[in-house]
C-alpha cells in the first residue's frame, strides 16, 4: 500500500502514533478508516481534557445547584468509541483466544 495521507486537522502527536501503526502493521484500507476515526476520537477526548481543565468539573446551575461539566461525558463518551474502534483494528500480536467462555457456578 502506498503512503497514508493523514487528515491536517489532527494533533501531531496523534499524527505520530498513528505513522508508527501503519508503519508496525499492514492494514487493509478499511482499517485504516477506523484508525483515522480512532485519531479523530482521541483528539476529541484531548479537547475535552483540556475544557474541562480550564474551567473545572463542577459548575452551578441557575438554581445553584452542582452540575457535572459537559465536557465530563463528551470525555467519557469518547473513551468508550476509542477502545472500540481500537479493539475493532485487533493489533494485538496475540492471536484471538478462541475458547468458549468458561462456566460460572455458585
Amino acid at each position: 500500500m502506498g503512503k497514508v495521507i493523514l487528515p491536517k486537522h489532527l494533533k501531531t502527536a496523534t499524527k505520530k502514533w498513528m505513522r508508527q501503526i501503519l508503519n508496525d502493521f499492514e492494514l487493509e484500507n478499511h482499517h485504516i478508516k477506523i484508525l483515522i476515526q480512532a485519531g479523530e476520537q482521541w483528539d476529541r477526548i484531548l479537547q475535552a481534557r483540556e475544557q474541562i481543565e480550564k474551567e473545572g468539573p463542577y459548575y452551578k446551575d441557575r438554581f445553584g445547584s452542582p452540575k457535572s461539566h459537559p465536557a465530563i461525558a463528551d470525555e467519557r463518551n469518547g473513551r468508550v468509541v476509542f477502545s472500540r474502534l481500537i479493539r475493532e483494528l485487533n493489533l494485538s500480536e496475540l492471536p484471538p483466544d478462541t475458547r468458549l467462555p468458561g462456566l460460572k457456578y455458585k
